[in-house]
């Protein structure tokens, strides 16, 4: 009679979660999204972030929340480490522990909250990269040049047509160079997250206050105000190149991609990515960069912090105080070249 053993997973096979604590992920989750009201992407993040504390666990052959200790998740924190994952990662991630086992004691699924004496590492402080006002201007120039897409594009190559072959844009060409001059005009001039960006309809502008109606971070909704020259190729965006574009399946969305449906936060990004890569100057990337700039041009202008808050949806002042240290630094940057006794 042969002996049985258990069969180990192999070295690149992840360890299956346990059924009962992957029920437990579900119902946080829902939790989250039904309850808190968080965006499906903030969900998403947190799913990502507990899986993986769930698979190290099952790892270590933990099968149910009572079974975690402090030990447990410090041996977590040593294994972040060796793969190398950085402070901010660590410390997001440590953040969704936390919050689910504060949830998880709420719900009498564990007798005592493992997580209460775990620490973060302190985060990196990094300034954010800024552009200055020129590398703005030449960016939003670039970016509603036409160019002509190759002929063997895909959606991606479409929505961001690369290379010019001499030949004159066609109108589609020349309806996605007005649609990208349109996502970087209201980046510089709203601030928008990327998703925010994205998920406009055309009912969200409100060209009378020249304002946008902004669904944010927690389904907080904003009213974010834009510029004239943002309104100028809105209303030629709206008046005559979105049509080229859009097809059935687009409905109310403010901006369209080149197959006729709305435009993702993958493409939007590409087009702000690649502008910032043609500027050549800077180490600025992807669209974050321009909600940085804003952020800090319109403190260096003189206004209130309290009133940038509210205009970047930010749910907390120190969040927006980040760009105050920008503003010093550039400060002190300019009075070290221009003041003769710096």
């Amino acid at each position: 009679m042969s002996e049985e053993h258990e069969v180990e997973p192999s070295a690149t096979e992840a360890p299956q979660i346990d059924p009962v604590i992957q029920q437990h992920l579900e119902d946080y989750l829902g939790y989250l999204l039904y309850q808190r009201g968080r965006s499906e992407n903030t969900v998403r993040a947190y799913e990502t972030d507990l899986r993986s504390l769930f698979v190290f666990l099952a790892s270590q052959r933990v099968t149910g929340l009572d079974q975690v200790t402090i030990e447990e998740l410090r041996g977590w924190l040593v294994r972040m480490q060796e793969e190398g994952l950085g402070r901010t990662t660590m410390a997001r991630r440590i953040s969704a522990v936390k919050n689910f086992f504060v949830w998880a004691d709420r719900q009498d699924l564990i007798a005592e909250d493992p997580a209460l004496r775990l620490q973060a590492p302190k985060k990196e402080r990094r300034l954010p990269h800024v552009l200055q006002t020129g590398q703005v201007e030449r960016l939003l120039t670039d970016i509603k040049e036409p160019r002509t897409a190759p002929s063997t594009s895909s959606q991606t190559s479409a929505d961001n047509p690369a290379g010019q072959d001499g030949a004159a844009p066609s109108e589609k060409d020349a309806a996605v160079a007005v649609r990208n001059q349109v996502i970087g005009e209201l980046l510089y001039a709203s601030g928008l997250r990327i998703s925010e960006l994205v998920s406009l309809d055309v009912g969200d502008v409100d060209f009378e206050r020249r304002a946008l109606r902004v669904l944010g971070k927690g389904n907080k909704e904003r009213m974010v105000p834009f510029g004239i020259p943002a309104q100028r190729t809105l209303e030629f965006w709206l008046r005559q190149a979105r049509e080229v574009l859009a097809s059935a399946n687009a409905e109310n969305a403010l901006l369209v991609g080149a197959r006729g449906g709305r435009l993702n936060v993958r493409q939007a990004r590409k087009v702000i990515s690649d502008a910032l890569d043609r500027l050549g100057d800077t180490s600025a990337s992807g669209p974050h960069a321009l909600r940085h700039t804003v952020a800090t041009h319109l403190l260096d202008g003189g206004a209130d912090l309290r009133a940038v808050q509210e205009f970047l949806g930010h749910s907390s002042l120190a969040t927006t105080q980040l760009y105050t240290h920008v503003s010093v630094d550039r400060l002190r940057q300019s009075y070290q070249q221009a003041h003769p006794r710096a």
